[in-house]
């Protein structure tokens, strides 16, 4: 699997580049759902030592982030 870089560039760049706005948008959704989990310490530090507990506690997480979190 091969990475694209979505990143714009910046606006008082020379040259400027294509790219994907869409690609942008879905990559900016997924960094600030990523970074609505690893507000709870017990996903960023992982606490549970068996993975049920783990996955089960990231589902709850997760259901609550998407409830909650307009976007």
């Amino acid at each position: 699997m091969e990475a694209e870089a979505v990143i714009p560039p910046r606006s008082n760049r020379l040259g400027q580049h294509d790219y994907d706005h869409e690609k942008y948008r879905d990559r900016n959704l997924i960094e600030r759902f990523f970074n609505g989990i690893k507000q709870f310490r017990r996903i960023a530090t992982r606490y549970d030592k068996l993975d049920r507990n783990f996955m089960g506690f990231l589902t709850l997480v997760c259901a609550y982030v998407w409830l909650t979190h307009p976007g």
